[in-house]
């Protein structure tokens, strides 16, 4: 009972001294709210850079083209083998024909120059449409295929693709730094601000360690100030973050300048995002304020 009688009366006085101290917590949740927001920016940033590396990653495909004498039998053997490797996402057979009535659906010039020829005279290979899971993985697969009987040559944009593959995890790499950085940048600024503001109640300190408040006593009600300026500073970051990033989603439908730039769908994503800026406003609210009240404690 004492334990909660304590805790809430740190509940009360700490609401009580946000409101008291008004224009220094409001300083502090400005601070909070102006970093809150450059954090939000940043996380959606890099997750939809993210996402687009991911789409085109998955999107990159193993073309192998078969020996034009091969059998079904030499077809069933060659899926049977390219399946058994590891990293295999997709294995996708199309024959001959299936090719040309593609071909021929695509283009009336095609459907021209095609139509009359069949499963002996079309001179187009059947193939496997290969999809890996890991594309770092994708020469090496490549490389098996291509060693494979009945399989005349195995094209994935080589060259092209160890590129985009360096590029993204760079790309990759950039963005998660990036937002760690301002991460540990909103945590300096904010905890600083609440030191300024803790400390400019110094006396107040003093005081009530001088009259036998003990250091729990005199900690908690800081420490719950902090979560409050937190949670207040990190309001206007989420619903800036949660509704313009679905006035943005919607006013794009979805994509930025091309099909191919999909955005990540709104939900859960901007759940997440809320998520981790009341996290931030909490934690660093919380850790500011302890940080700056421990070293007040001796008189």
């Amino acid at each position: 009972m004492k334990a909660i009688r304590i805790f809430s009366r740190s509940v009360r006085d700490s609401v009580k001294s946000v409101f008291r101290n008004f224009s220094l917590s409001l300083a502090s949740i400005s601070c909070i709210t102006i970093t809150l927001i450059v954090v939000a920016l940043a996380i959606v940033l890099s997750q939809n850079v993210n996402n687009f590396t991911k789409l085109v990653e998955g999107d990159v495909t193993i073309v192998a083209f078969l020996d034009r004498d091969v059998t079904d039998d030499d077809v069933s053997r060659i899926n049977s083998s390219i399946n058994a490797l590891p990293y295999i996402d997709s294995v996708v057979y199309k024959s001959k024909m299936d090719i040309s009535n593609e071909m021929m659906a695509s283009s009336e010039v095609f459907e021209s120059v095609m139509r009359d020829w069949d499963e002996s005279s079309t001179p187009i290979q059947a193939t496997f449409q290969v999809k890996v899971k890991d594309i770092n993985e994708i020469k090496y697969i490549a490389d098996e295929i291509a060693s494979m009987d009945g399989v005349d040559i195995v094209k994935y944009g080589e060259g092209m693709v160890e590129q985009l593959v360096s590029l993204f995890d760079i790309v990759r790499k950039i963005s998660i730094g990036m937002v760690i950085a301002l991460i540990i940048v909103t945590a300096f600024l904010i905890t600083n601000t609440i030191k300024i503001t803790i400390f400019s109640r110094k006396r107040e300190i003093e005081i009530m360690r001088l009259v036998g408040a003990s250091n729990i006593n005199i900690k908690i009600p800081f420490i719950l100030e902090g979560l409050f300026l937190g949670i207040i500073g990190s309001i206007i970051p989420i619903l800036l973050s949660v509704f313009g990033y679905v006035k943005l989603y919607d006013r794009f439908d979805g994509q930025l300048f091309s099909p191919f730039i999909k955005l990540i769908t709104p939900e859960p994503f901007v759940y997440f995002i809320a998520l981790v800026l009341l996290v931030i406003g909490i934690l660093v609210g919380m850790f500011g304020s302890y940080r700056a009240v421990r070293k007040h404690l001796k008189v």
